[in-house]
This record gives C-alpha cells, structure tokens and sequence, in this order.
C-alpha cells in the first residue's frame, strides 16, 4: 500500500511538472500532453521507478527528449542545425547519416547519464520500452481510423 502511494505522488508530481511547464492552450497541444503524460507513466511503471529514482530520471528524460526533438526537427528541415551535426552532403542535400549518427551519440551520452540514476539495465531498457510506447501509440492510431 505505502508503495502504491509512492508511485501514485511520483506519478501526480511527474505530471503536474510536466503540465506546467508546457501549459498551451491549443488543442493539438492538450493532445501533446495528454501522450507525454501517458507515455511518462508508461516509463515509469515500465522501469519500475521508485520516487527518488523519478525525481531524479525525469529531469534527465526531459533534456534528452528536447534534444531529440530538436535534432528531429532539424532532420525533417523545419529548424536550425543542432550542434554536431553536418547537415548537408557535398551536393547540398541534407545527409540523412549526419543525423542518425547525432542521434545514436545522444543516446549512448543519455544511456550513462540515465545508468547514473537507474543502473545499467534499466538504462538500456528504457530506449526499447520508449520504443514499445511509440508502437503502442500507433496502433492506438490505426485503431481510431478504423
């Protein structure tokens, strides 16, 4: 019961955080949130955090998730370069390989500082189970376009 409770608060304040510090007002931004919020509760009954261990991971997932955002954005051509990244080839076209190879970099600097907080196993189970979570969302997707 008192783990339950913990996991309730940590859960609660995981997500009161991250609602204040996105608080839009458009529609397709409340979705937004709604997902992050899912997918942070998803994570942290997934890695079986404690609430000292989420207090202090979820500080880490968020500068690693804006991270790669913002290479995202900037590999689908709708943002400036992030740093370490050569975006374009000898012809000048973006290198698509530039940025995977960005990609892998962050995770692999993402997966000691998570190991720091979570221990090694966790850390690499957590890219496989946010994985898990994208698969979920989309055959959430495909379910409702039915």
């Amino acid at each position: 019961m008192l783990r339950f409770k913990h996991l309730l608060f940590t859960i609660c304040a995981v997500v009161f955080a991250v609602l204040s510090a996105t608080a839009q007002t458009t529609r397709d931004s409340k979705r937004f949130e709604a997902i992050e919020n899912e997918k942070v509760a998803y994570i942290t009954k997934e890695l079986n955090l404690s609430p000292n261990e989420a207090q202090h991971f979820f500080p880490l997932y968020n500068q690693y998730n804006k991270e790669m955002w913002e290479l995202k954005s900037a590999k689908t051509g709708s943002s400036a370069t992030p740093r370490g990244v050569n975006s374009l080839n000898g012809s000048g076209k973006r290198d698509i390989l530039s940025y995977d190879s960005r990609e892998l970099e962050i995770k692999k600097e993402y997966r000691k500082k998570f190991a720091e907080v979570i221990g090694n196993s966790r850390a690499s189970e957590f890219f496989e189970i946010e994985q898990n979570f994208r698969e979920l969302l989309y055959k959430e997707l495909r379910r409702r376009n039915k």
